[in-house]
């Protein structure tokens, strides 16, 4: 028996590590690899550089189609009786959580035509930091309130003085912009609407209020720290408009990439026939409710006037981009073309005054 066992044993053949004979094993495959000489890269250059031009002159001639207005009122000076003289963030540094009033008087030179937006403005501010980014509760803003806050929320997750847990809860919300810039025109109120001003996707799934009345529902909840107004409060003439669905809130949530930024703030109503094409040319009113300090940590702050063109607002980035990689490209194309000239004239010469005697000496 143990005779058989053994004989089967050794007629069992060793296994072999060599790779089977297939074409994709034994790279046989075909195969095609581009071969780069002169005559390949340098029309390609040249293409590119032909067309990436004039694309970009039509992308900044339509991007200055645009017209735009930027006023930094950062440090303008107090309308209020009594702080005549003074700038209203030297006055909001002496007394934190205080509003001072400023107004700033400017002309449009060119009609606004068209859809007239207006932005705020922050620079160094960084929204992006990593921290700032997490502070929030993606459940709470959903409408369904808890007792427990997110922890990601401290420490805006609760009301220190209270111990009440406070709703929206985090950095992001507790730091919600809250100037109010208005436009006059000859002491006349230029109506702006704060609805239409928030990515509709974001206002149908990221952000709902709770059901029921929302006063009841926030009761055993505290405002963030630095707000003036309770959540219930953002806008009491717009109820669809107020609470977790608030478009000021909902547009300051989603937090900026770039230290400096602008987030669209109203746009114009244009259902009064005054205003119907727009903004005309001439002597404007800005009117500043100023509450946001920025001067402690050296940010500015702007206000911003704008169309849109046909490919959305101002940016003339995009067309000096698509003009600096084609003038690059035909740069590049006409170096490597004078040394591809001067290379190829020099070899020739070379080969043409080799002695044929002594060449395979």
């Amino acid at each position: 028996m143990s005779m058989r066992q053994g004989e089967g044993e050794a007629d069992v053949a060793p296994k072999s590590k060599r790779p089977s004979d297939s074409a994709f094993k034994q790279q046989r495959l075909p195969a095609w690899q581009p071969v780069l000489t002169a005559r390949t890269v340098l029309p390609t250059f040249f293409v590119i550089g032909v067309l990436f031009i004039p694309i970009g002159v039509v992308l900044l001639h339509l991007s200055n189609t645009a017209n735009e207005l930027v006023i930094d009122y950062t440090r303008c000076k107090s309308s209020d009786p009594g702080n005549a003289g003074i700038t209203c963030a030297d006055y909001l540094q002496a007394n934190t959580g205080k509003q001072c009033n400023c107004n700033i008087k400017f002309n449009l030179t060119s009609d606004f035509s068209g859809d007239v937006y207006m932005y705020y403005g922050l620079t160094n501010y960084y929204q992006n930091h990593r921290r700032y980014v997490k502070s929030r509760d993606d459940m709470q803003l959903l409408g369904q309130l808890s007792q427990t806050p997110s922890t990601d929320c401290a420490p805006f997750a609760y009301n220190p003085e209270n111990q009440l847990p406070i709703a929206p809860c985090g950095a992001i919300a507790n730091s919600l912009f809250n100037d109010t810039l208005k436009l006059t025109q000859g002491g006349v109120n230029i109506k702006l609407l704060n609805t239409g001003i928030a990515w509709p996707s974001d206002k149908r799934v990221k952000f709902h209020n709770p059901e029921g009345s929302l006063s009841q529902a926030l009761k055993g909840f505290s405002k963030p720290i630095f707000w003036q107004k309770g959540l219930d409060e953002l806008d009491p003439e717009n109820a669809e408009n107020n609470g977790f669905q608030n478009e000021d809130l909902i547009v300051w949530m989603r937090t900026a990439a770039l230290p400096s930024f602008r987030k669209l703030y109203r746009r114009l109503d244009q259902t009064n026939n005054n205003y119907a094409k727009g903004l005309m040319a001439g002597e404007y009113t800005l009117n500043v409710e100023y509450r946001y300090p920025v001067v402690s940590f050296d940010g500015t702050k702007r206000m911003i006037l704008s169309t849109t063109s046909v490919l959305g607002g101002k940016n003339p980035f995009l067309g000096i981009a698509y003009i600096v990689v084609g003038a690059i490209c035909i740069t590049l194309g006409l170096g490597l073309l004078l040394i591809h000239m001067r290379c190829s004239r020099s070899s020739n010469m070379e080969m043409i005054n080799v002695n044929p005697h002594t060449q395979y000496s």
